[in-house]
C-alpha cells in the first residue's frame, strides 16, 4: 500500500522552494496524504559535499536564475520583494519548524509558508531569531515556548543532522518531493509528481 504521506525537503534560501510549499500541501491533500516537512540546508549539499560554488555566483548560470527566479514567481502568482536578500543563515527559520513539527504538527505548513512569504515576499530578515519568533507567534503557536527551544542544545545542530540525513537518501536540492521512494528535484517537476500519484507510476 503506498505511504499515506509525502516528504517534502526544503531550504528557505531558496525561492524555488518556496513554490513549492506554496503547491505541495494542496497536492498532498487531493490525494490524501500528508506532508512531511524537512528543512535541509543547501549549503551542506551544493557546497561541502558536491563542492560547487553558490548557483547565484557561478558565471552565466547566475544572472540566468536571478531572472528566472523573478519570472517564476510571478508566473505562480508571486511577489519578489525588490531588496529580498539571496543570500542568508536559514538556521533559525529551519530550527523553527524542527520545533513546530514535535509541539504542533498541524501548525507546521502554516509556519513554513509563513516564513517562506515574510523573506522573499516582505523582506523581513529570517536569520534573524526575533524576526523568527514573530512569525512562530503570528502563526497562533506559542513564543514562550519557541524561545527557549531556538536556544535549546536539542535544536542547535538539528538542521544539519536532518541534512546529512536527507543526504544519506539521495537528496540535495530545494525543493525535491519524494513519493514512496521517488525523488521529484524541483518545483517545475510538481506537474510530473502529480501525475505519478494519479497512476501510481510509470
Amino acid at each position: 500500500m503506498p505511504s499515506p504521506t509525502l516528504d517534502f525537503y526544503f531550504d528557505f534560501i531558496s525561492p524555488y522552494g518556496w513554490i513549492g510549499a506554496e503547491q505541495v500541501g494542496a497536492l498532498a491533500r487531493r490525494f490524501g496524504r500528508e506532508v512531511r516537512w524537512h528543512p535541509i540546508l543547501l549549503k551542506m549539499t551544493v557546497i561541502e559535499a558536491m563542492g560547487l560554488p553558490p548557483p547565484l555566483q557561478t558565471p552565466l548560470k547566475g544572472a540566468y536564475m536571478r531572472h528566472d527566479i523573478g519570472r517564476s514567481l510571478r508566473y505562480h502568482g508571486l511577489t519578489l520583494a525588490p531588496n529580498a536578500r539571496f543570500s542568508f543563515p536559514p538556521l533559525n527559520a529551519a530550527r523553527a519548524v524542527l520545533w513546530a513539527k514535535t509541539w504542533a504538527p498541524d501548525r507546521v505548513e502554516p509556519l513554513v509558508l509563513s516564513l517562506y512569504r515574510a523573506h522573499w515576499a516582505q523582506a523581513r530578515d529570517i536569520s534573524v531569531a526575533e524576526t523568527v519568533l514573530d512569525i512562530v507567534a503570528s502563526t497562533g503557536l506559542p513564543r514562550a515556548a519557541a524561545v527557549d527551544a531556538l536556544q535549546s542544545d536539542g535544536l542547535r545542530d538539528a538542521p544539519r543532522a536532518v541534512t546529512a540525513d536527507a543526504m544519506a537518501a539521495g537528496i540535495f536540492g530545494s525543493p525535491t518531493l519524494v513519493i514512496d521512494g521517488e525523488a521529484f528535484w524541483g518545483s517545475d517537476r510538481l506537474a510530473m509528481a502529480e501525475a505519478w500519484l494519479q497512476t501510481g507510476g510509470w
